[in-house]
């Protein structure tokens, strides 16, 4: 095959149009349940229908990306299953929030109608996030997309809440949960965020009945109070011991109330009595039932004081709070206040503040489910990655609580339980026909739906086709890696462990690695609602400022516009500055170095391809006679085997930056900027024809190595320049691609230390050579003469390949255990001595008074930063970036000034 001349400059749109059309169309991405290949497969963690693509998803997805070309190439047939969640409370808010634009409810419409309009938003909305995924080169098996709303999926979800309720796992009960005004519903102890924020302790004091005193009670919640129902005090607090049995008197409401003994009261706390109100507060809640205690609620489900909360009744929670604090201090009854740092828990999607709420909910028993769950990790079935995560899940796991699994919103899976006239309820996987204990058939469904995760919990099994035993269960369950971000350790990843391990009897992934977290460079995670997140296409597509509106007003870096970038120099950036686990600081400005590294990998390509050569075909590596290969073919070779075995190891090791990093210093540091250099001088010299084809053709052996090694990290530039190889055709009716070749190994074979040492010689003394000439300022079209001492072993091997030197360091002539000329600049290079002549290369008057002045010039401006540094007002007032510029700054201008003041000493001790 003849190869295709590449274009002289890399445009990523349009290469990543065209393969992304033709993976697709070729249908590469499929995996098939009936081949005979060992399996890999990852289930993408279901983004939600409501989402577009975040930075996050970006290093999420190129992480499962990589993997799976890397697996598919490594010849199994790799399952990447993709598909969305239904995400009950956010998606119906966002449905709500359409609604009331049109002066609509859901109540207005009824819930058949309002359900119906959630799935024509969703099939208009629901699928962006997906598509997106697709411009970032993500080889999901579209064919096989799940939504967890699909009715196989929510056929499972009803055979597992039947399949608990029947062990006696799920049960219905009246307690306290954590409730959200805003969303109108119950959440879990997972879906309640909690932040230190500021508040106020009062101190109120409650009288007793008998009017011979009062007891002084430390509240953050005064608006609670009317549903108290005791104070506690601790048992072994000597101030109030003698006083525990008697009878207080509630303020405001004056209902009779109990002043108790229990160890919950913290003498330490406030005045060491505190209110007991069970309808409000958990761990009152616990005290109330070891006492008998009733429990009052004072606040509705919509935040607002109810009928128990007497004259306050219809009040906003927080209104309340400054009308009982005014009356209390109006009868004399309010003892002061003190700021204070509280922990208030907030509702995961509406932040709105939670209120504890007494109510009757569905819930799971999850211990039985959770010991199972934790031996699996325990004993390395399962692996985390970092490790330090087993730790906060064990933690979790060994303190779990019961589940509260239903939501009182209209969207998502209905809880499959109906009731009859006569108080019965029927727990079935279909509509039954009739009561199952007295045969009524007046049935009526529960209105609550679960928990968005009771049915992504049951993710890695459910969308195989569970619970039938599918060929695509039988073939790709388990599977292998999850990869994922911590934030769902608790909501997500043990809950799946717990699942897979009841319903399947097996885990459901072999290694779960946590990808950190993306921040802006002010260390804030980045988001839409905090406006520091760009959009990830504009990164790849570029984007002017009128196009990015607010966010390029309100973040500088953008104010300008973003260039497009491409897929490819994303990807490779995001997992390049990565480490396993680690968060990343970003802005755009670093895919630069992904995008020149496309385009120094292109022109490379680029020069090896225009060397090809119709009359000398490129020969297989095996073809090639050893005694052809000259050192830098032996070094590159020996290069090349080295770094697929370092990318195999940070593979397996699941530290992909590593693996990122050793094929750039590959790409970038030894094959381009000395391989193909090297090269030049056979493939330019037409009198070697034998010696033009050896260096091409290993020139085009390598770049394919590159090629794959590089392809699961950079997908679309791969398959571009692999195409326009000249490689033999791999059958009539086989697909062309980079993805079905496979991934190079390590080649013990290739292995050449002594090659290794040489060229590690040879790039020391070019490198003091290229060194001496910028300091020097030699000017790059004059050849110069060097002088090369050392004991004759070094030096061997630098006379034997002295043509490396002259070519790479613009050399005329190399003279062997010469004495130093009166004028040199010398250096040191791996224990050779290096002199360069510098007579008549440069006008040291000249350039001793440019030096002099140039140093004059740093030295002006290190004063000035090392005086704006010392400033305590500067360091005390600017942004820490500033800081870090001018630091910076000082750094490379003191490095700078100390070359030039050696170069000024050569020159001076001429």
């Amino acid at each position: 095959m003849s190869p295709r001349e590449l274009d002289k400059t890399y445009d990523p749109k349009r290469v990543e149009n065209k393969w992304y059309t033709y993976w697709m169309d070729h249908q590469l991405f499929h995996a098939d349940e009936k081949s005979d290949k060992p399996t890999y497969t990852i289930l993408i963690p279901p983004p939600n229908v409501t989402g577009m693509l975040t930075m996050g998803h970006i290093l999420n997805n190129t992480l499962q990306d990589l993997l799976i070309r890397w697996k598919k190439m490594q010849g199994y047939e790799s399952l990447w299953m993709p598909g969305t969640d239904h995400a009950g409370i956010a998606t119906q808010n966002k449905v709500e929030a359409a609604l009331a634009q049109e002066g609509l409810n859901r109540h207005l419409l009824g819930r058949e109608q309002f359900l119906q309009r959630v799935w024509e938003w969703k099939e208009k909305f629901g699928g962006i996030i997906l598509q997106q995924l697709r411009k970032l080169g993500s080889a999901c098996d579209w064919q096989r997309e799940c939504f967890t709303m699909d009715d196989n999926l929510s056929r499972a979800v009803r055979e597992v809440f039947v399949g608990l309720y029947n062990k006696g796992l799920i049960y219905k009960g009246r307690r306290l949960i954590n409730w959200c005004p805003s969303c109108h519903t119950a959440l879990a102890d997972e879906e309640v965020t909690s932040s230190d924020e500021d508040g106020k302790l009062w101190n109120i004091a409650y009288p007793f009945k008998d009017g011979s005193g009062e007891i002084v009670v430390a509240t953050t919640r005064p608006e609670t109070m009317l549903g108290d129902t005791a104070v506690a005090v601790h048992p072994e607090d000597d101030r109030y011991r003698h006083l525990i049995g008697r009878r207080l008197l509630l303020p405001l409401i004056h209902r009779e109330i109990p002043l108790i003994a229990d160890e919950h009261a913290d003498p330490a706390f406030g005045s060491g009595a505190v209110k007991i109100t069970p309808a409000h507060d958990f761990n009152d809640f616990e005290v109330g039932s070891r006492h008998g205690l009733e429990a009052v609620s004072v606040i509705d489900s919509t935040g607002r004081m109810n009928e128990q909360a007497g004259p306050y009744c219809g009040l906003d929670r927080f209104d309340a709070r400054k009308k009982i604090l005014q009356d209390l201090a109006e009868l004399g009854l309010l003892r002061g206040e003190i700021k204070k740092i509280i922990p208030i828990p907030r509702c995961y999607r509406s932040h709105d503040i939670i209120e504890p709420h007494l109510s009757s909910q569905w819930f799971v028993k999850m211990e039985p489910l959770a010991q199972p769950a934790i031996a699996a990790v325990r004993d390395g079935r399962i692996r985390f990655h970092p490790q330090h995560w087993e730790e906060t899940y064990f933690h979790w796991m060994t303190n779990i609580r019961d589940w509260c699994i239903s939501r009182q919103i209209w969207w998502g899976h209905r809880i499959p339980v109906w009731y009859c006239e006569n108080g019965h309820n029927t727990v079935a996987v279909n509509a039954p026909a009739a009561c199952s204990t007295c045969g009524s058939k007046q049935l009526a469904q529960d209105e609550d739906v679960l928990d968005t995760w009771f049915s992504s919990w049951l993710w890695p099994f459910s969308t195989l086709g569970w619970p039938e035993r599918t060929a695509s269960l039988k073939k790709f369950f388990p599977s292998n890696t999850l990869v994922t971000g911590p934030d769902i350790i608790f909501f997500w990843v043990a809950r799946i462990i717990m699942a897979s391990l009841e319903f399947m009897g097996d885990i459901p992934f072999r290694d779960v690695y946590f990808n950190g977290m993306i921040r802006d460079l002010d260390g804030r995670k980045m988001s839409k609602s905090l406006g520091n997140s760009p959009d990830p296409l504009w990164l790849i597509d570029g984007a002017t400022p009128q196009a990015m509106g607010d966010f390029a007003k309100k973040n500088p870096l953008y104010r300008e516009g973003v260039p497009a970038y491409g897929a490819d120099a994303i990807r490779l950036t995001m997992v390049y500055l990565t480490p396993l686990g680690g968060d990343v600081r970003f802005d755009h400005t670093l895919v630069e170095m992904g995008q020149k590294f496309c385009n120094k990998l292109w022109n490379a390509a680029r020069f090896v391809l225009m060397n090809v050569k119709e009359e000398r075909p490129v020969l297989e590596l095996s073809a090639i006679p050893s005694d052809q290969l000259e050192l830098a073919d032996r070094w590159i070779l020996s290069r090349l085997s080295q770094t697929a075995a370092a990318m195999d190891r940070s593979f397996n090791d699941f530290r992909f930056n590593d693996a990122t990093r050793a094929i750039y210093e590959f790409v970038w540091g030894e094959f381009c900027d000395w391989y193909v250099e090297l090269i030049k001088m056979r493939l330019y010299d037409e009198t070697r024809p034998q010696a033009q084809q050896v260096a091409c053709s290993i020139a085009v052996r390598v770049l394919d190595s590159v090629l794959r090694l590089l392809h699961p990290f950079m997908p679309f530039i791969t398959e571009e320049i692999w195409q326009s190889l000249p490689m033999k055709e791999s059958g009539a009716t086989a697909v062309k691609s980079i993805m079905l070749q496979p991934y190079p190994q390590p080649d013990p074979a290739a292995l050449d230390k002594s090659a290794e040492a040489e060229m590690a010689l040879l790039q020391s003394v070019i490198g003091a050579v290229r060194n001496i000439r910028g300091e020097m300022n030699v000017p790059p079209a004059k050849e110069a003469v060097l002088i090369l001492n050392a004991e004759e072993s070094l030096l061997q091997p630098l006379r034997t390949h002295e043509n490396y030197i002259r070519k790479l360091g613009r050399i005329s002539a190399v003279h062997y255990q010469a004495e130093r000329p009166a004028l040199a600049a010398s250096a040191v290079a791996e224990g050779v001595q290096v002199w360069m002549p510098l007579a008549g290369l440069i006008d040291v008057e000249v350039e001793k008074k440019r030096l002099e002045k140039e140093i004059a010039r740093l030295e002006v401006q290190v004063a000035g930063l090392d005086k704006k540094l010392m400033n305590r007002d500067f360091i005390d007032r600017a942004p820490r970036e500033v800081i870090e510029k001018e630091t910076k700054k000082k750094q490379d201008f003191t490095e700078t000034l100390n070359k030039l003041r050696e170069s000024l000493h050569r020159l001076a001790g001429r």
